[in-house]
């Protein structure tokens, strides 16, 4: 089958019709006069003119012929022969370099044999090829061969998942929209199953997978650890969660001194108490012994280690407040005192404070001229009756609520939402219900969720010292009304306020990218929808399958050459014609 690289111009074949009507403009017409001294050359005449019409139609068969092979060796025609070689041709290399394919298999790490495999792909690229490399992290590298080489080779691995998928969808993108006929995506990843959760749709190109056919090594990973409270007052504790086949040793250290050591059973939980003597914002990690996966055996945390906050309830609060309040009392999360205020909105007079809809709504006016005063940037809006979930809080229902309303464009975290609206939000110094915290207008009081919700509001919402935000390499997140992007390598970064830590973001690797298992070829296959789709574990076997479909060979000279034998072919056949 003949295909053509540049179509358009196919259209020069209309040419053809230029020989024929300049045949159709020779032939002769006039009167016919019998003229009897001639009569006895009429058979001559008929067979010299037989003649002469075959000749000419021969010749108008040539020029046509000629143009139409013009025209064509134009249009880059290509077909499937056997040859060296291949039609130019679109191929995105997609290097998957997640965090896993740091793990060490067969001596070596795994990214080393994939980065091969690119580089072999690209080896057998042409300088009539686009070529292009597309890594875990979007980054796209384009241009020369020499700089898509140099980008393999400079590829290190991610602190995190990365998105080999959205890599993959994005290189389909890239090669569908190149003017070249044949596109091709070459994807080089570890088949990590967590990698490739759902299937993709690539469209018109075609795919060559590799993975390695190493089974991934044994591993132990770190999947959790946190502080327990997130804040601790001074006590406090750290809890971790292992995945291993078998029991580890773990160490926990806290501002780069040891805080615990000890033995985690196969799948288990460590919870270690303390009460250090450290104050202020401090890091932490739980650590394993090293494996041939090193990217999971150590997870990082951030603690503030002080005095609880103080805390007043006004009686507007309501008892359900007021009890949650003295239960943290109790337990040392919080102390009695007047740092904070949690009251009704119509009855606040400063900030930092947790702020409720008051219980009478003929307060709601009070409420928005305290909120205004207050700074917040929030009103009561149209009261609002009917059951709603409350999103955030299983089991929790709202009944009686307004529905928020901005005021201002200051920053501010939606916390929970009720029928479409806001119904707890938190800024700067402030966090507001929609609804009075009593039994006719919401059950939220009533879960388990509530007192765990008041004191992360309390000790992390209103803290003056800022809190701890979890995010995974790379990730786009929110902080204080700015769009930031967390660090690609895991590790603890702090905020600052005036020269001193305010606060701390924690990258750590995605829970998921430490399982190690591999999809199946099978499956892995069906992952992609596309035009046509192999997956292979054979190195060779993959840098022979890339350009394979592509061995449709460019055969215009060979429109060429036959349109020069046509020529040859008529200028004689013409050159007959005039000597006879």
């Amino acid at each position: 089958m003949i295909g053509f690289l540049a179509p358009l111009w196919s259209l020069a074949a209309l040419a053809v019709a230029v020989p024929l009507a300049i045949h159709l403009l020779r032939r002769r017409t006039g009167a016919r006069i019998d003229f009897p001294a001639v009569r006895w050359l009429e058979r001559a005449e008929r067979e010299h003119s037989r003649s002469m019409r075959l000749r000419n139609l021969l010749l108008l068969l040539l020029r046509a012929g000629a143009i139409l092979c013009l025209a064509l060796a134009a249009a880059r025609p290509v077909a499937r022969i056997p040859g060296p070689g291949h039609a130019p041709t679109a191929l995105a290399i997609v290097l998957d370099n997640s965090l896993s394919t740091s793990a060490v298999s067969a001596g070596r790490p795994v990214l080393d044999d994939l980065k091969s495999r690119a580089l072999a792909a690209a080896a057998r690229a042409g300088a009539d090829d686009h070529v292009w490399l597309v890594t875990a992290d979007g980054a796209v590298t384009g241009g020369s061969l020499a700089a898509v080489r140099r980008a393999i080779n400079m590829v290190s691995p991610l602190g995190g998942a990365g998105s080999p998928a959205a890599a993959a969808l994005r290189a389909a993108a890239i090669v569908r929209a190149s003017p070249l006929a044949s596109r091709e995506l070459a994807i080089i990843t570890d088949g990590q199953a967590t990698a490739w959760l759902a299937p993709l749709s690539l469209g018109d190109v075609r795919v060559t997978l590799y993975r390695p056919a190493a089974a991934p090594p044994a591993d132990r990973a770190v999947v959790d650890a946190r502080p327990e409270p997130a804040r601790w007052t001074p006590r406090g504790a750290v809890h971790a969660r292992v995945r291993a086949d078998d029991s580890a040793a773990y160490r926990i250290t806290l501002a780069g001194r040891t805080l615990a050591r000890g033995i985690a059973g196969r799948d288990g939980d460590v919870y270690v108490p303390t009460a250090p003597a450290d104050r202020g914002w401090q890091e932490g990690t739980v650590e394993l012994e090293p494996d041939e996966f090193r990217g999971d055996d150590s997870r990082h945390f951030a603690v503030w280690i002080g005095a609880p906050p103080a805390v007043r309830v006004d009686s507007s609060a309501g008892l359900f407040a007021s009890t949650a309040v003295a239960s943290l009392a109790q337990a040392g999360r919080v102390v009695i005192g007047t740092d904070i205020q949690v009251a009704s909105a119509d009855a606040a007079t400063r900030l930092p404070a947790v702020l409720i809809a008051p219980t009478d709504p003929v307060r709601a006016g009070a409420a928005d001229r305290a909120l205004q005063r207050l700074g917040v940037p929030w009103r009561l809006g149209e009261l609002r009756r009917g059951e709603t979930p409350v999103s955030g809080f299983p089991g929790a229902t709202a009944s009686r609520r307004y529905a928020l309303e901005r005021t201002a464009a200051a920053p501010a975290d939606t916390v929970a939402m009720a029928g479409g609206d806001a119904w707890i939000v938190s800024g700067s110094g402030y966090v507001l219900v929609a609804s009075p915290l009593v039994p006719d207008a919401t059950n939220f009081p009533l879960r388990a969720a509530f007192v765990p919700w008041l004191a992360d509001a309390l000790t992390q919402d209103l803290a003056v010292n800022g809190r701890a935000i979890l995010a995974a390499p790379g990730e786009h997140l929110l902080h204080g009304g700015d769009s930031i992007v967390a660090p690609s390598q895991p590790g603890v970064y702090w905020f600052t306020r005036g020269g001193a830590r305010a606060g701390a973001l924690v990258v750590d690797p995605e829970p998921a990218e430490t399982e190690l298992a591999r999809l199946d070829t099978a499956t892995l296959r069906e992952r992609f929808h596309a035009r046509e789709t192999s997956a292979l574990t054979d190195s060779a076997a993959f840098t022979a399958a890339i350009f394979a479909a592509a061995s449709r060979r460019p055969i215009g000279a060979w429109f060429l050459a036959l349109a020069l034998a046509l020529l040859a072919a008529e200028s004689f056949g013409a050159t007959r014609d005039r000597a006879a």
